[in-house]
């Protein structure tokens, strides 16, 4: 039988399983002797067959699992979770060598880079401090700073998951989801937006909004009384045409189609916008990232992302586009135009469709 890593992984991180074989698996046997045994010739991608047929990275690869499971398991919302992983897989591959196939001369080298980056990755999954080790925005990093910080962010969020935990599952994912747009909220008014690769000793000006918003936040929480409706799911409307509403414009058009399973929202950067009295219109990137994958042609890729895709430029494109699938943890990058008509004190939203964008870009990371 299969190692349960590989179909556990399969799932989570959305490898492509089906027909191939690397090249070092053909005239490498004495070297994968679990090949057969564990119906390796299914596994596609070259490195996960390595794992499934060489007894010693099978072994590791148990204990890997073992801990990418406990850090799941800690997690209300693993999405964001499972694409760090994901991550880290891309970067491990190529930090070893691993493309399509491996040369059986350099087996034994990938062999060893991989069970010392394995390894390493078990350490570091079972640090109680991972968090602040896998931090990938400035806020994340500041919180992680200053120890009064994190305790009022970890108390927050455990209040946030006895919450969220007393909800259906689909009221859940809408949860999750809005106490994610919060944070991004808290981000962009505390000036910590966009500011991952500045020096940590120049955000420290933003540690006391930091602390303010998520007392306030934390008052919310309490004043619920353990009521998740009277927090979550509730009529929300935007007070001014800006990122927090095309923030919530863009959950409501993903909410419709149904993309909270394959694309999350990561970042909301306003260009510009034109206000008049009754009507403006905001020009904004919309940063997504993949937590399943998804033809880069299709209905999904269309509602969700706003455009067919030819991933291998990297660039939107009109149909037909490519017939790949965007793997997880592929960055997304629109530009669109969003347009709000004034409804009393508020801003209603008036584009219920991502089509068209004006510039569209994907890439397995974008530089901040």
């Amino acid at each position: 039988m299969r190692a349960i890593l590989l179909a556990i992984m399969a799932i989570q991180l959305g490898l492509q399983l089906g027909p191939g074989l690397p090249a070092h698996a053909q005239n490498s046997p004495a070297a994968l002797p679990l090949f057969e045994k564990n119906h390796c010739i299914g596994v596609k991608d070259a490195a996960d067959q390595l794992f499934c047929a060489n007894p010693e990275l099978n072994t590791i690869a148990t204990r890997l699992n073992a801990a990418i499971r406990n850090r799941l398991d800690r997690l209300s919302d693993s999405r964001l979770a499972i694409v760090e992983n994901a991550e880290w897989v891309r970067n491990r591959n190529s930090s070893c060598g691993i493309f399509q196939n491996v040369p059986t001369v350099a087996f034994n080298a990938v062999r060893e880079c991989l069970l010392k980056e394995t390894e390493e990755r078990i350490a570091i999954l079972n640090d109680p401090n991972f968090d602040c080790l896998a931090a990938d925005t400035a806020a994340r990093a500041l919180i992680c700073k200053k120890p009064s910080l994190a305790l009022a962010e970890a108390d927050l969020n455990n209040q946030a998951d006895a919450l969220v935990g007393k909800l259906k599952e689909d009221q859940a994912k809408d949860a999750l989801a809005e106490y994610a747009r919060w944070i991004r909220s808290r981000d962009r008014k505390c000036g910590l937006a966009g500011r991952e690769n500045v020096p940590l000793e120049d955000l420290s000006s933003s540690e006391a909004c930091l602390a303010e918003q998520m007392s306030a936040k934390k008052i919310e929480f309490l004043a619920a009384e353990s009521d998740p409706t009277r927090v979550f799911g509730r009529q929300q409307v935007s007070l001014a045409p800006d990122a927090d509403a095309v923030d919530l414009c863009v959950a409501q058009i993903h909410s419709a189609n149904g993309c909270g399973a394959f694309l999350s929202v990561t970042r909301i950067i306003p260009v510009n916008s034109r206000i008049s009295e009754q009507s403006a219109s905001v020009l904004a990137d919309v940063e997504m990232v993949v937590l399943s994958p998804f033809a880069a042609c299709s209905p999904i890729a269309s509602a969700c992302t706003g455009s067919c895709w030819d991933l291998q430029s990297g660039q939107a494109k009109p149909s037909p586009g490519s017939r790949a699938s965007f793997p997880v943890a592929q960055r997304v990058r629109i530009k669109k135009s969003f347009a709000f008509q004034k409804a009393g004190v508020s801003w209603r939203c008036g584009s219920t469709a991502l089509q068209p964008i004006e510039l569209g870009v994907t890439a397995k990371t974008f530089s901040h």
